[in-house]
Order: structure tokens, then sequence, then C-alpha cells
């Protein structure tokens, strides 16, 4: 299952600035999703970081990566219409730099979901080659 952005806003709250997906090109619901972000050089946060040498801040791509896992935890029946928060960020390494012109693919596993808390692994990539890892941790409210 593919979503456009219309669809991706009906699942998860985020709006701009902070909405960091651009479309979700495979979900399966309470298990995974794949998303791309298109990272484009007329984006606010590149006035300062840095100027002359953009560069995306690892903490939006985490974010960008945990939109994803709240694609794919909030599109569950019981969940909709809930929010997803992060309730733990574990073994973040990241490999490379994202600049404006990338095109992020984002790829969240779902591990196991318990009441309200959902354990997902997350890789970012650019090209093929890795940009981010880490264990995500989300808790729904």
């Amino acid at each position: 299952m593919a979503l456009d952005i219309t669809e991706i806003q009906k699942i998860i709250p985020h709006r701009y600035p902070m909405l960091l997906i651009d479309r979700v090109d495979e979900l399966v619901p309470g298990e995974s999703a794949i998303a791309r972000r298109n990272v484009t050089a007329h984006e606010e946060i590149f006035n300062g970081h840095f100027p002359g040498n953009p560069v995306m801040p690892g903490v939006l791509i985490v974010e960008a990566l945990a939109q994803t896992g709240a694609v794919a935890l909030l599109s569950l029946p019981e969940f909709k219409g809930k929010t997803a928060y992060f309730g733990g960020i574990k073994n973040a390494k990241f490999r490379r730099v994202v600049r404006p012109g990338d095109t992020m693919i984002l790829e969240v596993k779902l591990d196991k979901i318990r009441n309200n808390v959902g354990l997902g692994k997350a890789l970012a990539t650019v090209d093929g080659q890795k940009v981010c890892s880490a264990e995500l941790t989300f808790m729904i409210g």
C-alpha cells in the first residue's frame, strides 16, 4: 500500500514545517513502512545549518524515521486518531551527511507492539548508502 501526502496527514498529526516525509511507498499496518523525504535547498533550516555548507541535522533525520514508524503504527485501527510520541532512541548512528538534492529512503520495521508501546528498527539511506540507523520506541497517546 502506498500513501501520498494527503493520506499521510490523515494518519499522523504533523504539518509543515514538521512533516518530514513526502510519500509512503510501502505500508504494512502494524509491521513496517518505507517512506521517502526529498530534501530541498529551499528549507529554512539550511539558512543556519550551515551557511555555505548545507547539511540536514541528524535530529531531523531521526524525526523523519520516527514519522515513518508512526505511520506504520497509527495505521492500525486501534490507534486511529492517536499520536505517537518518542519513548526512546537507542543506538543511533550517523554514517553520511544529507544535503539538498538528496532523497532519503526511510525504513522502519516494528519488532514489537504491546499495549500502547511499539519498538522498531529504523534505517535511512541515500542512493543505497546508509545515512542513519537507530532503534526507536514509540508511545501512543
